[in-house]
């Protein structure tokens, strides 16, 4: 049986909640770790509790609420804020004693206005050098993604991926035209250093634009993998 719970915008949650509440252990409080995690970028944004009637009201509603310890209340995350997280999807661990909440993270998860709330270094690993991977081709579009995302959040006064995300979609398949545009001439031009540049700038609006959609790149690999793995048909065996 699968362990997913899906909320009101999903498929039918696997058991009853009933069921769940069972399986779920509870601490002495009657609360069980959340861990939110924002479902395009991959970045874990905020831990919080619930207890089983903030669960029971995540599922039912399709956006997260959580026990608040220190107040002793249900809290019902952007209810004034306006950043909401609408959820995707809700596992619990193989000891059922934490859950994962994957969900669309509408502006800062952090009170602080930070993108996420994991903002203190204690161990960081090093930024590899220029052209050194670590053997991971993609390593860099996965970065770019994680840093796009902290940009749509927080919208950092001056920055470019600010400016693109307040003027809208619009503006951003303007900018994702144009990029376009210019990769084709540079290839046509035969100027290979210009084309990576100009590669480079479309990648990188490419990025901008899944964001605003809310489309992660596991997703768009994902199609790409249903792709490679669907049967083609011959025609001149027909």
């Amino acid at each position: 049986m699968s362990d997913n719970v899906t909320g009101s915008s999903g498929a039918a949650a696997a058991v009853s909640f009933e069921e769940l509440k069972q399986r779920i252990k509870w601490d002495k409080d009657g609360l069980v770790g959340a861990i939110v995690q924002d479902a395009v970028s991959k970045e874990v944004v905020m831990f919080a509790y619930m207890n089983a009637e903030s669960l029971k009201l995540s599922i039912e509603s399709g956006e997260t609420w959580f026990w608040s310890r220190s107040r002793s209340e249900l809290w019902h995350k952007g209810a004034t804020s306006g950043h909401t997280q609408p959820i995707r999807s809700i596992h619990y661990d193989c000891d059922a004693d934490a859950l994962l909440v994957r969900v669309d993270q509408n502006g800062a998860a952090c009170h602080t206005g930070r993108y996420s709330c994991f903002f203190n270094p204690i161990v960081e690993e090093a930024v590899p050098a220029e052209a050194d991977l670590g053997g991971d081709r993609f390593r860099m579009l996965n970065e770019l993604e994680a840093i796009v995302s902290k940009r749509y959040a927080e919208r950092p006064e001056g920055a470019y991926t600010t400016y693109l995300f307040e003027k809208g979609l619009d503006k951003i398949l303007k900018k994702f035209g144009e990029e376009s545009v210019e990769v084709i001439i540079a290839a046509k031009n035969g100027d290979n250093d210009e084309l990576r540049g100009e590669t480079s700038d479309l990648l990188f609006h490419l990025m901008v634009l899944l964001r605003e959609r809310g489309v992660s790149l596991d997703e768009v690999m994902a199609e790409l993998g249903k792709r490679h793995n669907k049967p083609t048909t011959n025609k001149m065996n027909r």
